[in-house]
């Protein structure tokens, strides 16, 4: 039985890959070290799960060298998804970015380096964010990074701290850059979920700017499979690559809005605009190419269902995220000393 390490097992993305990966393998043991910040939640994980005697869970941060160097020597394959991740946050609050995604996996390589003679893979979850702006569409591995935001030049750190590594020291390690992810389980802070609670509630949608802004969007449980495919692929074909996972497809921000309020049967319309989001990116559409190639992967759940899904599961866990409202926005001074939720 092989053990699993996943670093940020209680957020977002990081507990869709563990309710597919338990699901999928039954003889994968699964520690999960997580820090349990306003984003992350052990209820976040299926209670299968959680209560399966093939889990481990572990409250800690993975700035603890200690800690996570003990947790890497006890795995065989490390994935690392711990990070700071909302782009409005990092322009409220900066520092703590940097210190989670760039110091913390400085300590998840370094241990990883460490313990190299038992680790077989590393998976290092970077972010199409590092792109900026694109400069060219589709976005392929070789776009120049151009962060615009904290958030995205902390993780443009990270990642190219990871590639430092595999550089320098030959750990076995790979670089994922997923686009946009959407799917049950996500923050209220993150768009389409702030859309649908809004629907619920009865609220108007906030938009940033006139709504333009694009994104390639991709359900969360297609970045877990594609991640499995970068742990079972062979090692000669992956280690020190880099793979974009999205879906080729774009939608801006107001047609997002429109199709969530028309699944609510809502009149198009009911919207609030405030002026566009600092560092905000405007175009972002992967070329998925490599990892069709190399991996075998190619998205399986459409938007229209996986939104629909999404949707619905947001209905009926209200007393899930009904805890999150007051953390759907953060106060951002412009320029001219205006203050922005965001």
């Amino acid at each position: 039985m092989k053990t699993l390490l996943v670093t940020g097992g209680a957020g977002f993305i990081g507990s869709n890959f563990v309710d597919y990966v338990f699901k999928k393998y039954d003889d994968y043991r699964i520690i999960v070290l997580d820090m349990l910040t306003y984003a992350g939640d052990i209820d976040n994980i299926p209670p299968e799960a959680r209560n399966s005697d093939r889990f481990e869970f572990w409250y800690g941060d993975v700035n603890n060298l200690d800690l996570v160097s003990d947790l890497v020597g006890r795995s065989e394959i490390v994935v690392h998804f711990a990070a700071e991740t909302h782009v409005a946050r990092s322009l409220y609050s900066q520092r703590v970015f940097f210190v989670t995604d760039v110091l913390g996996t400085q300590s998840v390589a370094n241990a990883v380096l460490k313990h190299s003679a038992r680790i077989e893979r590393f998976i290092h979850i970077s972010t199409s964010e590092v792109y900026g702006t694109a400069l060219y569409e589709p976005m392929d591995e070789d776009h120049p990074l151009n962060p615009s935001t904290p958030y995205a030049a902390a993780k443009a750190g990270a990642d190219r701290l990871v590639y430092s590594y595999i550089a320098s020291h030959d750990i076995p390690a790979v670089i994922i850059r997923p686009f946009n992810n959407y799917g049950p389980r996500q923050h209220l802070e993150k768009l389409i979920p702030r859309f649908i609670t809004s629907c619920i509630l009865g609220e108007p949608l906030t938009i940033h700017g006139d709504g333009t802004a694009a994104r390639d969007w991709i359900h969360a449980m297609d970045t877990a499979r594609a991640v499995d495919l970068a742990i079972q692929a062979p090692k000669e074909r992956v280690i020190g690559q880099i793979f974009n996972i999205g879906t080729g497809q774009s939608y801006t921000v107001l047609e997002i809005a429109h199709i969530i309020t028309r699944a609510f049967n809502m009149e198009k319309g009911n919207y609030s605009f405030i002026p566009e989001r600092f560092g905000q990116v405007q175009k972002h559409i992967a070329a998925s190419g490599k990892a069709e190639e190399t991996l075998g992967f190619s998205p399986e759940i459409a938007f229209d269902v996986g939104l629909q899904e999404t949707i619905d599961w947001y209905k009926a866990h209200q007393a899930l995220w009904s805890k999150q409202l007051p953390l759907r926005s953060v106060p951002i001074k412009t320029k001219d000393g205006r203050v922005v939720w965001y």
